[in-house]
């Protein structure tokens, strides 16, 4: 199993340390470096900053949102990083919510599966330099009856084949995602739960395009804190887990709650997202049950993190993605550095 790193998104309060863990998570041997994007910076930016400054470590959009850009754009902004990464770069995507796709892009939320399979296609078309025509529901290319002809993106990305995932938390998501990713990009990942909520959909959509799991990379993020008070480390992340449990949506359209719902905490996922809605996002963290938390975080001292890296990976997991905490950059180091002992630990470097 290998160790990836979540920056997140720039602009959190982190922004001058965020390079220095990036570099430290390159001198450690990190396979991959991702960064996110919502509303406010973008992802390209950021990792080619960070392409820049680094030697062998990969980059990858966790995620690229769809909404934000024409496939084209992204096949051109894919094969840019990927040259001047010298062949670092992986492009993950993701269709964002209903309130950012409609509310920031001005792009209605309808049919995101069909929307998603339409832009993988289109983006490796471009990506593999042949003319670009294509004829689906959502994007036609070129226009008909206007002036526009097929066209072939200019440039040589490093590789001939540049991966793609897509971030998937729904059933019938994660099934398309098997079928047509190179990887799928998981939040609120519970090894005891993995196969039941994500891997078994995963392995559908493999079948389904005549693939077995083999060479697709399983992709968890994970906030990681390192520390001997597991109860005082997991109520770091109560307001993070209220924020997506309870607030990231609307009522019906809310993919996290329903993801807690599966692993069997309908009860308190309705009682946070109501305590969140009404804005009590006090009480809606004071909701949050600690198993919750502790089941979709990394907690405790090195021996308890290898523990449960050692159930990640028996759970299907092929990368996992440390997000670590921290108030100082020092500590942020140091969980860095514990995550790469952990796995040793384990057996699993």
């Amino acid at each position: 199993m290998r160790l990836g790193i979540n920056l997140g998104y720039w602009g959190a309060g982190m922004d001058g340390d965020n390079l220095a863990v990036a570099q430290e998570a390159d001198r450690l041997g990190y396979d991959v470096c991702w960064a996110a994007e919502a509303y406010g910076s973008d992802a390209p930016t950021v990792l080619s900053w960070v392409a820049a400054q680094t030697e062998s470590i990969d980059i990858g959009s966790a995620i690229m949102q769809i909404p934000a850009r024409q496939p084209a754009m992204t096949a051109m902004t894919a094969a840019t990083l990927d040259s001047l990464s010298g062949g670092r770069f992986r492009l993950g995507l993701g269709v964002s919510g209903p309130q950012v796709s409609e509310g920031w892009y001005g792009v209605k939320f309808d049919k995101p599966l069909a929307r998603t399979r339409e832009y993988v296609e289109i983006v490796r078309k471009a990506m593999s330099r042949e003319r670009l025509s294509y004829e689906g529901q959502h994007w036609t290319l070129p226009l008909p009856d206007g002036p526009g002809k097929p066209i072939k993106l200019t440039i040589h990305p490093e590789r001939e084949h540049i991966p793609v995932y897509i971030a998937a938390i729904g059933p019938k998501n994660l099934e398309q995602t098997g079928e047509i990713g190179d990887g799928a990009l998981l939040i609120f990942p519970s090894a005891e739960h993995l196969e039941d909520t994500a891997i078994r959909h995963l392995r559908a959509g493999r079948e389904k395009a005549g693939k077995t799991m083999e060479g697709f990379d399983v992709c968890p993020t994970l906030p990681l804190a390192v520390g001997d008070d597991v109860n005082g480390l997991a109520d770091m992340f109560r307001p993070y887990t209220a924020l997506y449990v309870g607030g990231m949506g609307s009522p019906k359209q809310n993919f996290y709650n329903q993801l807690a719902q599966r692993m069997g905490y309908e009860k308190e996922a309705a009682e946070i997202q109501e305590k969140y809605l009404s804005g009590d996002k006090s009480g809606a963290a004071t909701a949050v049950p600690h198993q919750l938390i502790d089941q979709t975080t990394l907690l405790g001292p090195v021996e308890r993190i290898s523990d449960r890296m050692q159930a990640y990976a028996a759970a299907g997991v092929t990368t996992l993605t440390l997000a670590p905490a921290g108030f100082t950059l020092d500590e942020r180091i140091a969980a860095l550095r514990a995550g790469t002992d952990a796995l040793e630990r384990a057996g699993l470097a």
